[in-house]
């Protein structure tokens, strides 16, 4: 079977291409890539309706998208379908401190910590800004927390750094199963051997537990809804790192935690996007 490729640029670019993937991936599409103007999304002309290949998302309502948008698609016949997706998948710097890769990257050029991801439907490439700066933040550690409460986990790459820089025991949670089975996979291929992956939302972990570190990469409102979990969930002394969310809504997010008694001890920007490294205010 051939594979379908589609184009989609976008002006706005965010918050939209990660909300059209989340949508395009529950109609059929299996692999995705952001570029600088929107995305590239792949998947088997069967299952795809080529006259409308955005039916069903927001682009097709047209109810909530006010930007410009364009599309275009290509017939990758099967034999050169994984040849189109590794030529759009770049390995992710960051800084000196990691690289991220997939298995088909030559090692040569890579600077410090290595990690092998295959992402498949999943988010968490370390193309994406907040990924960037939470992968960032993981480094500052030292020593690295012991626990740690990995939400919104896509490929498991976080979770995956952070075993790497120390962590003994990490649970990483996505609502996606199938992300779950991308974290399962990951882990193998970077012979890790201390992560749990648990398919669910934060009413999964148990609310006896305690977390030295809890990392939540997810969008706002969820990070919104979570927040109280958290603050109950994290240790005394212990970190949260948040982001998924930009600098406009920095002062919604400090009163937010402050009410969670929890207070902020580093703010970092990357093209608008934040990250935030709280932890608990100790009476």
């Amino acid at each position: 079977m051939d594979y379908l490729e589609l184009e989609v640029k976008l002006d706005p670019k965010d918050p939209w291409s990660e909300i059209l993937i989340a949508e395009l991936s529950e109609a059929g599409y299996e692999s995705f890539m952001e570029t600088d103007f929107g995305i590239l999304a792949y998947a088997s002309m069967a299952d795809i309706d080529q006259i409308n290949p955005l039916k069903g998302t927001f682009l097709d309502k047209k109810s909530s998208f006010n930007g410009n948008c364009s599309w275009s698609i290509q017939i990758i016949p099967k034999q050169n379908w994984n040849e189109s997706w590794e030529k759009a998948f770049h390995p992710v710097q960051v800084d000196d401190y990691l690289t991220i890769l997939a298995p088909f990257h030559e090692k040569g050029n890579a600077k410090g910590l290595i990690v092998e991801i295959m992402p498949k439907m999943s988010f968490g490439t370390g193309h994406h800004q907040t990924t960037y700066l939470m992968a960032r933040a993981l480094f500052s550690f030292n020593p690295f927390p012991k626990t740690v409460l990995d939400m919104g986990t896509g490929t498991g790459i976080l979770a995956i750094v952070a075993e790497k820089l120390g962590a003994e025991k990490i649970i990483a949670v996505d609502i996606e199963d199938w992300s779950v089975a991308n974290t399962i996979e990951n882990c193998e291929r970077n012979n890790c051997h201390s992560i749990q992956a648990v398919c669910g939302d934060i009413d999964a972990i148990n609310a006896e537990m305690q977390f030295d570190l809890i990392l939540a990469n997810i969008n706002k409102n969820i990070l919104k809804a979570h927040m109280s979990s958290y603050a109950k969930l994290l240790a005394p002394n212990g970190y949260l790192l948040l982001s998924g969310f930009f600098n406009t809504d920095i002062e919604e997010m400090t009163l937010l935690l402050t009410a969670n008694n929890l207070s902020i001890i580093d703010v970092s920007e990357k093209e608008n996007w934040v990250y935030l490294k709280c932890t608990k205010k100790l009476h």
